[in-house]
């Protein structure tokens, strides 16, 4: 099972100039008044708002600047890596250029792949949902559709990662290419709107601990 996650038609609405107001919630970045005692509660209350505040604030900073040279770029890698597209055709190269170490490389890489997508998408999504960004639908150049499913974390940028840290082990001179292509992945699904920032770096972490098992797994 590749990550791909459940899409749908998202409606025509604008960003919201500020963080919706009330209670923290999972859905964007929250206002109102933070407990003023000095509660060790209280202080992880502010320290999560003003955290889910700086998340937001840059979700909307990436989605409000007019990027139509790199829209085109970032749109090929989300496509790409839907399915991770993207590490099964570097794992067949692997495969077939690399000799019995590439091989094992390709088998351990995608072995990666399938636990982390399993992992983002059956325990991760449903222990922490967390409604998609309300992103804007009529932007010429970035015009993917908003997936149905939680978006914490992302799944697409967790194989992304654990398919880079599973490669490594075999190939470490691999590392900034891997792990460049892997951040790409991760940075297209903010620029595309369909995760905040939180959610690709949760993603990440969640990739590189499965990458990790599995090299513990397979013997690296």
């Amino acid at each position: 099972m590749m990550t791909s996650e459940r899409t749908g038609n998202s409606p025509k609405r604008s960003y919201s100039s500020h963080a919706p107001e009330g209670k923290a919630d999972s859905s964007g970045a929250p206002e109102g008044k933070a407990d003023s005692s000095g509660a060790p509660e209280g202080k992880a209350r502010r320290l999560f708002e003003e955290a889910n505040s700086l998340d937001f604030a840059i979700y909307k900073a990436v989605a409000d600047t007019p990027t139509p040279t790199l829209d085109v770029p970032m749109t090929w890698v989300a496509r790409a890596s839907n399915y991770s597209r993207i590490s099964i055709s570097i794992a067949v190269v692997l495969a077939l250029k690399g000799g019995r170490r590439g091989r094992r490389a390709a088998i351990r890489g995608l072995i990666a792949v399938v636990a982390a997508s399993f992992t983002a998408d059956l325990a991760a999504k449903q222990l922490f949902p967390r409604t998609r960004p309300d992103r804007r639908t009529d932007v010429v150049g970035r015009q993917a559709r908003m997936p149905k499913s939680s978006s914490f974390p992302s799944g697409h940028t967790a194989s992304a990662f654990a398919f880079a840290n599973a490669v490594t082990a075999d190939f470490p001179q691999l590392a900034l290419p891997l792990y460049g292509v892997a951040a790409l992945v991760g940075y297209s699904r903010v620029h595309m709107g369909v995760h905040y920032p939180s959610d690709v770096a949760g993603g990440a972490v969640l990739g590189l601990a499965v990458g990790s098992e599995v090299r513990e797994a397979t013997g690296a």
